[in-house]
């Protein structure tokens, strides 16, 4: 199996003339009075690593499943390649799923789960034997045919069951929470094995996901959901940098929020006033001056220094030190504000610490500045 040579590496970002693989168009599904998706417009292009991304309850994956078949839609339409999926059921969509269990036969070896769908859609033995082997390669399980799955680590049964939904070769491969039940250092290595195997076969993923750290590495795309709506709709980068409300900035990451009034709405450059200190940020931004706004800074961009001596003016407040959670990487300084606010800061640890006279601890007198890009403009 191998990728599409005609499908561009970033389809999504340069789309004329392109056709979306999956079109969805005013999707909604009730479950009585509650509504768990809502009104959802979203295109995906071939090629695509798709993430879902969302707390429990938020419709992720009720929007996966009316993709594959396995929920009906209380209005809107979903098309998949042009053709509406209204009529079609489930076994006849261009779609296979891999569940969050895996859900392999335990009696059956290897090779034999791999084989199983080919074996229901009547595909020539000779075919069925070379398609096994191929996919076995791809995912570095040649050795293991013969095994069952009870004879397997978590992450090769992760890999079974990949190569099981892969074999049929779908145009579109939906995985519910894939990586859920690996312990946290086998999910990080496995994310990058996941990325790279939809490389090489070409095949289109749409990943569900509560996991923040696994949709920004996996995804080419992610979007947000919350209450059975898309929040937002960008590429990690995007999404992470230029969040366009508090509850994406929130979620994403960690974010210091603080509300504050715009005072000067330049064409380059934006002030507001807050109860923290006066933020410069400088670039432009669509926003009113004297206006309500919110100005969120992640705890890696803010710099922190130790000092008796206070500081004022923009971009830069002091404060002392309440908590510290030291991560090994890197340590999380939970700063005390004079307005009472507390404000995290994040800074590696790049040295290890052989004289204690020079690092941070509690209580100690420090100074916060961050550069005039760093902060984000939250409008909502």
């Amino acid at each position: 199996m191998t990728a599409s040579n005609s499908v561009s590496a970033t389809p999504w970002s340069d789309t004329d003339g392109q056709k979306p693989l999956v079109e969805l168009r005013g999707v909604t599904k009730k479950f009585g009075d509650v509504t768990a998706v809502d009104n959802i417009d979203l295109d995906i292009y071939a090629g695509e690593l798709f993430c879902l991304l969302g707390g429990s309850g938020c419709g992720k994956s009720t929007l996966l499943r009316m993709l594959a078949g396995f929920e009906s839609l209380n209005s809107g339409s979903i098309k998949i390649d042009g053709v509406d999926m209204s009529d079609v059921p489930a076994y006849d969509r261009p779609t296979n799923m891999m569940f969050q269990s895996y859900a392999l036969f335990p009696h059956m070896s290897v090779a034999k789960n791999i084989a199983f769908g080919l074996q229901q859609d009547r595909v020539p033995k000779n075919d069925i034997a070379d398609r096994v082997q191929d996919i076995l390669k791809l995912v570095e399980l040649q050795d293991y045919g013969k095994r069952k799955p009870s004879q397997l680590s978590g992450g090769q049964r992760q890999r079974v069951a990949l190569a099981r939904a892969l074999v049929k070769q779908p145009k579109l491969l939906l995985l519910d929470e894939p990586l859920a039940a690996l312990d946290k250092k086998l999910r990080k290595h496995t994310q990058f094995e996941l990325a790279n195997i939809q490389e090489k076969v070409g095949v289109t993923f749409v990943v569900v996901t509560h996991d923040q750290e696994e949709a920004m590495t996996l995804s080419s795309r992610m979007a947000v959901m919350d209450a059975g709506r898309l929040q937002q709709i960008g590429t990690p980068t995007e999404v992470y940098e230029f969040p366009e409300s508090r509850f994406v900035a929130d979620f994403i990451g960690s974010a210091n929020i603080f509300e504050g009034r715009v005072t000067e709405d330049g064409a380059d450059h934006v002030r507001v006033q807050t109860d923290v200190c006066d933020v410069f940020i400088d670039h432009g931004q669509s926003v009113k001056e004297g206006g309500k706004i919110w100005v969120a800074l992640r705890p890696e961009k803010i710099h922190i220094t130790k000092s008796d001596t206070p500081v004022t003016g923009e971009n830069q407040v002091s404060g002392v030190v309440d908590d510290i959670g030291y991560l090994g990487e890197t340590s999380i300084y939970k700063i005390l504000l004079p307005n009472d606010q507390i404000i995290d800061v994040t800074a590696p640890n790049q040295t290890r610490p052989m004289n204690r006279q020079h690092l941070i601890t509690w209580e100690d007198k420090v100074n916060i500045s961050w550069e005039p890009s760093s902060a984000m403009l939250l409008t909502s």
